[in-house]
């Protein structure tokens, strides 16, 4: 007997026996599933007396936490004590202050360094430990406990936003008021020093926060304890001669096998781990009731993306029972099916991208459902590529019925309203570049490019891309930045609609983040970029809008709603539109993989008043003195 597909039934019941068999066997040197999540604690603030901002203290300190009961304790820096750190949970317009208190002393927990880009046919990075011809990067374990917490989403001035290079020592506070005025969110909380925000992150430095409004509570949702952060990320370890892991933090990253010509040293890629954790806990597992829950999912990593898909025992999967309520900026205007099928065939979520989602267990009551990390193209559950253990956590739900009353709403966010085009609107050019271009050294680089009108530019020349758009129309720009010192070249005048397009000239998805504000997606365009140069680092024909049907990319609906970050895969370009208001101040927009980060894509911006902006030097009439 066979099925449609001509597999043999027998057959798939030894492959569905030996996935369960896999399951329970160790996978590098760990059993999967068999420690319990680890949930943080939650901090409420209060208002302080007389109706004033609550001022809190949260200390940074080095710790032990036993990130699985087969492997030793690991030495973190974590805020409060808690990895991951505690969730806050605030009401919007909640004005509070926060004292973010340096406390960490000893040694620096991450040893860091570099390996081949393969290790016997397979990607290094998928390799626990560090394999042959490891190189470590010895200033690393030099580093002091240099600090700067950054609240991730939130509109406060550019003096509380943790400025990359406002960083504290030991024995130092940082002081941050944040005023929560945002609809019912999740955000979160991580270090952003300049240079070493990758090492910092790594070494455990990241924690939920959670704003609550009526809209939000008038839903019913799930709460309480079946409302749970689920905040991933991925790490590798030091092993012993075993092969077992010792617990101790190993930030391995790949090289390229010869050195840039530009600067002679090796490029290394982004951080990825051959092991998943869910809030500090490898490969975890959580029991829960046959009824709804709400999970708030955060993607912590440094640079890996997940495609997670839920699957049943057998490695099917599970097609009814996600519902996305929620991402970045918010509740979604309505819930969004997570089937796995042609409309979202994985939940992909990139670093620092957080969805709101609703799991409904009632038709799996006494069952074992899976999250696991299947990359487009593969088999989930599989091992496969630079994801050695698929694995990222397990399900266990409860044979009894339970009576729920929870009834999913066919409108989640009433008051959400779509930005149009029509709004008046400026317009910004932002072009991610591939990283062999002239200039870059190996890296990838933000270019921020103004439009030339007048002939003062004649393509091809370094620093100067053609486009032409969907319509037909073809303009010039020159680039007038590409390192984070550069000038500042983009000043926004308070209160604003903008609309940034991120050009991505390369291979490479990049999540790229705006601070200070939520954005609209506008729309995701694909390019032809075979008229880009990277020898002579311009363009020698238009990049030119690709008028083929089977091109165009259709906007996936769980984010076409009010987000932080967003995902810019290449060749496109991605616009988003927003208000640029609520806070003053300078700001930073940057690629969330943390490598890319540090190594220069990262650019500021400033936002003032309009009426300020009147006087300021660059503008006509206002030069002189």
């Amino acid at each position: 007997m066979a099925f449609a597909g001509g597999t043999d039934v027998h057959e798939e019941q030894a492959a569905a026996g030996a996935r369960r068999a896999a399951d329970a066997a160790p996978a590098g040197g760990l059993t999967p599933y068999l420690d319990p999540l680890r949930v943080p604690p939650t901090v409420r603030p209060r208002p302080a007396a007389g109706g004033g901002p609550d001022e809190i203290e949260v200390g940074l300190r080095a710790t032990w936490v036993r990130m699985h009961s087969q492997m030793p304790p690991t030495l973190v820096w974590a805020y409060d004590g808690h990895y991951p750190g505690p969730t806050f949970e605030v009401e919007s317009g909640q004005r509070i202050r926060v004292a973010w208190a340096n406390r960490i002393t000893g040694r620096y927990p991450v040893t860091a360094g570099d390996a081949p880009l393969l290790a016997d046919g397979v990607p290094s990075s998928a390799v626990p430990g560090r394999g042959a011809d490891f190189t470590e990067e010895k200033d690393v374990a030099d580093l002091p406990a240099w600090t700067v917490t950054h609240l991730h989403g939130a509109a406060t001035g550019g003096g509380n936003d943790g400025w990359a290079e406002n960083a504290v020592g030991y024995g130092e506070t940082q002081l941050s008021e944040y005023p929560n005025e945002h609809r019912a969110t999740a955000w979160w909380y991580h270090d952003h020093a300049m240079n070493i925000t990758r090492w910092n992150v790594y070494a455990g430095l990241a924690g939920s926060y959670l704003i609550r409004d009526d809209e939000e509570r008038a839903l019913n949702l799930p709460r309480g304890e079946h409302e749970i952060p689920l905040t991933l990320s991925d790490r590798n370890f030091e092993v012993d001669p075993e092969g077992r892991p010792t617990g101790e933090l190993l930030h391995k990253v790949r090289r390229l096998p010869t050195p840039n010509e530009e600067s002679g040293e090796f490029v290394t890629l982004p951080f990825t781990g051959p092991y998943t954790l869910v809030n500090g806990v490898v490969w975890p597992h959580l029991d829960v009731e046959a009824r709804w829950y709400r999970f708030r999912l955060l993607n912590a990593s440094n640079a890996r993306i997940f495609d997670l898909v839920l699957i049943d025992e057998d490695g099917r999967p599970v097609t009814d029972a996600i519902q996305q309520i929620g991402s970045d900026g918010g509740l979604l205007p309505r819930p969004v099916p997570v089937d796995f099928g042609d409309a979202l065939p994985r939940l992909r979520v990139a670093p620092a991208e957080r969805m709101d989602l609703l799991v409904d267990f009632r038709a799996l009551r006494g069952k074992r459902v899976r999250l696991v990390n299947a990359p487009a193209g593969t088999v989930p559950g599989e091992p496969a590529g630079d994801v050695p253990f698929p694995q990222v956590m397990e399900f266990r739900v409860g044979r009894l019925p339970v009576r729920d009353r929870f009834v999913l709403p066919g409108v989640v966010s009433p008051s959400f309203r779509r930005l149009s085009h029509n709004t008046p609107h400026g317009h910004r050019l932002i072009v991610l570049t591939p990283t062999q271009t002239r200039g870059g050294r190996g890296h990838a680089e933000i270019w921020e490019m103004a439009e030339v009108t007048d002939g003062s530019v004649q393509p091809p020349a370094d620093g100067v891309i053609q486009v032409t758009d969907d319509k037909g129309t073809t303009r010039t720009y020159r680039r007038i930045s590409r390192t984070f010192d550069d000038a500042l070249g983009i000043k926004v005048h308070h209160g604003d609609h903008e609309q940034w397009s991120f050009l991505n000239l390369s291979g490479i998805e990049h999540p790229m983040h705006i601070h200070l504000t939520d954005f609209q997606l506008m729309g995701r365009d694909p390019y032809l970029v075979d008229g880009f140069d990277p020898a002579l680092g311009g363009t020698r024909s238009p990049v030119a809008y690709n008028t083929d049907p089977a091109a165009a990319i259709p906007l996936a609906p769980n984010e076409q709603a009010w987000k932080d970050v967003y995902r810019v895969p290449g060749p496109q370009m991605l616009r988003v539109m927003a208000r640029l208001a609520g806070a003053h101040g300078r700001f930073m927009y940057h690629c969330h993989l943390l490598e890319h980060e540090d190594m220069g894509m990262m650019r500021p911006f400033t936002v003032m008043p309009p009426e300020v902006m009147k006087f300021d030097h660059g503008q006509p009439g206002h030069g002189g003195h």
